[in-house]
């Protein structure tokens, strides 16, 4: 059974940080590529970043020089570093997995950034 299980959400101020994290299970994580997308109030999932399984990473215009992706290989886990949070990168923040026709999503954790 894939688990994808995210943390490390909550409420913090403009300017401030957060490392998000998503353990998962049930999947040769070495072979992943692992997603972060993000669904904000009154709009559709949109893509954040991407690391491939050979640990390229891929960032959306918007957070680029503030977040970063990086994966735990042995621990099997993903984490997303945010840093200068802005009220915008407020929403709900999910893991997906991609390899091949396999895709599989995490229930999310939530972010809000206040002003």
């Amino acid at each position: 059974q894939v688990q994808l299980v995210e943390s490390g959400g909550g409420l913090v101020q403009a300017g401030g940080s957060l490392r998000l994290s998503c353990a998962a299970s049930g999947i040769n994580f070495d072979l992943y590529a692992m997603l972060w997308h993000r669904q904000t109030p009154g709009k559709q999932r949109e893509y954040v970043a991407t690391v491939t399984g050979g640990g390229t990473t891929y960032y959306t215009d918007s957070v680029k020089g503030r977040f970063t992706i990086s994966k735990d290989n042995a621990k099997n886990t993903l984490f997303l570093q945010m840093n200068s949070l802005i009220p915008e990168d407020t929403g709900i923040y999910y893991c997906n997995a991609n390899y091949r026709t396999l895709s599989y999503w995490g229930q999310g954790t939530p972010v809000t950034v206040s002003t």
